[in-house]
């Protein structure tokens, strides 16, 4: 497909033929009705009509339709007679804030929202649609058929997460990846940034944790093998580039919720600041994966410090109200070992209580792995990872409930029972079926702890996802499925119809260059790799 412009005069003049797209997208609307009458007609006579405050949104709009047609589609404040236009407006008539009413007739495009952010839905309901072409190219118009689409997403939490401490990825991206939750009417990119294998963000009060923490002399080969690769690996994101990427993301309605993990999973800011261990250490940053013993002190006031100086920096970068503190896999033998940590209850419970209230106390919400349940106080978010058992508990209990099962939603699993071709080497296997028949909020819960589950998300752990084509891998189409299951509402989910409309989406990824698992659709795989 050319990406060039030609000038609006020569477009004009040229021969044109029609491509018809359709609503076969994904995820799917709640309710798409069909009207009689010609199509809607995307040519070069069309306008983007928009008040200022949905300026953003139009130019939005305005780049998705140039990248697809190759032309500038004006935007502009004030009607005019004669003229076709794609209209964006905010309308108090649709009461969800992120739900959109979308009319397309021959005579042009309304898209209503219940804020800024159903507009932006709407827009890639819009974009999508008109990507469902047999055949895209500068020389044709796009069509629409008419219709009425009415929707709203079924949960308010539709997120990714993206592990950038295992391995590190840059800045640009951060910055495609939320593109793919812009495509997906995700909106939560969990960034994990802390871990035991590097210290991923600028603390400017501990400066060490960039020196030190950032960086390991090596890499475990494989699977915790014995063999280290001795190569030197690190970097990590300045406050001016976090902020960049929270900007880049708010944009897109995207809000970015930053963790960093702890007590446990803390070995990178040991080996900058031993003194913060129950040891004192010698630590090294972490080679191999998986869980070590080593975690924070939780008997030392200088922890608390710490722990408080780095929140308070990460709350000034992140404007997000909640912020995840981790919580999960916290070996508790150096605990009982450690005078310090002497004549402490429910240690974990009290360093968990303390991080809690301090957040609080900054009109921040504390969101943690179910690890934390036991014990933590009742504002406080749970995000369910082994399986859903714990979130169901948690949302029977009043807790505010994010499911993100290894049952079905750790993307770096396998996507395929044989993995002899496979680029990861992370065990489990969740296949694509596996992740759209997920139900976050079944109707075995009661009708109160259904409201407590806000959403889903799936994980990306980057132990074996050693560069961002891998990433987007593991991602890709199993992001997709799960785009489905945060947003459509179970009635309208099929897994058969959900494949034949996955087919023509994932030809838009290929556009998109992103990179994509293929084996549903084996046509497209390598030939013969036995031959190479």
């Amino acid at each position: 497909m050319v990406k060039g412009l030609l000038p609006f005069y020569l477009f004009a003049l040229l021969p044109l033929s029609a491509q018809a797209g359709d609503y076969n997208i994904v995820p799917l609307p709640q309710s798409i009705a069909l009207q009689k009458g010609e199509p809607f007609t995307l040519d070069a006579t069309v306008q983007i009509l928009a008040p200022s405050a949905l300026q953003q949104e139009a130019e939005f709009l305005q780049f998705y339709l140039r990248d697809m047609v190759g032309l500038d589609f004006p935007v502009v404040q004030k009607r005019a007679k004669k003229v076709c236009y794609i209209e964006l407006a905010v309308s108090p008539r649709v009461t969800s804030k992120e739900g959109y009413v979308l009319t397309v007739g021959s005579k042009g495009v309304t898209l209503q929202g219940g804020s800024a952010a159903g507009v932006f839905y709407g827009i890639q309901t819009l974009r999508k649609s008109f990507a469902n072409t047999s055949s895209a190219s500068l020389l044709q118009m796009f069509q629409l058929p008419a219709a009425v689409i009415t929707d709203t997403p079924r949960f308010s939490w539709r997120g990714m997460h993206l592990d950038c401490s295992r391995h590190f990825f840059s800045v640009e991206f951060v910055k495609k990846f939320i593109d793919l939750l812009a495509l997906h009417n995700m909106n939560i990119f969990h960034w994990h940034i802390t871990d035991d294998q590097g210290w991923r963000i600028e603390i400017k009060k501990w400066p060490k944790l960039m020196e030190v923490g950032s960086h390991r002399t090596g890499t475990i080969i494989g699977t915790n093998s014995d063999i280290d690769d001795q190569i030197p690996y690190g970097g990590y994101y300045t406050q001016a580039e976090a902020r960049e990427i929270v900007a880049y993301a708010a944009a897109r309605h995207i809000t970015v919720v930053p963790e960093i993990d702890m007590p446990g999973h803390m070995l990178a800011a040991l080996a900058s600041y031993p003194e913060l261990g129950c040891t004192g250490g010698p630590y090294q940053v972490g080679h191999y994966w998986g869980v070590y013993k080593d975690v924070l002190c939780v008997g030392n006031p200088k922890v608390y410090q710490f722990v408080e100086d780095v929140l308070t920096e990460i709350m000034d970068i992140f404007p997000s109200e909640v912020i995840h503190i981790g919580g999960d896999e916290t070996p508790t033998e150096k605990w009982e070992a450690c005078l310090k940590c002497q004549g402490i209850k429910e240690k974990q419970a009290h360093f968990t209580k303390r991080v809690f209230d301090f957040l609080t106390s900054k009109g921040r919400r504390a969101l943690g792995w179910d690890e934390i349940l036991d014990g933590s106080p009742q504002d406080a978010m749970i995000m369910s990872w082994r399986g859903t058992a714990p979130g169901a508990k948690a949302a029977e209990a009043g807790h505010d409930v994010i499911m993100a099962p290894t049952t079905h939603c750790y993307l770096d699993y396998q996507q395929v029972e044989d993995v002899l071709f496979e680029p990861s080497r992370c065990g489990g296997f969740i296949p694509i079926e596996k992740v759209y028949s997920l139900d976050p909020a079944p109707d075995s819960l009661s009708v109160e702890a259904r409201q407590h589950i806000l959403g889903t998300q799936a994980n990306l752990w980057s132990e074996y996802m050693t560069n961002e084509a891998m990433v987007e891998y593991q991602a890709l189409p199993r992001m997709t499925a799960l785009a489905e299951v945060q947003w459509t509402m179970p009635e309208r989910k099929n897994f058969d119809d959900f494949k034949q409309r996955l087919g023509e989406f994932t030809k838009y990824l290929e556009y998109l260059h992103y990179t994509y698992c293929k084996h549903l659709w084996p046509e497209r795989q390598i030939p013969n790799r036995w031959q190479f």
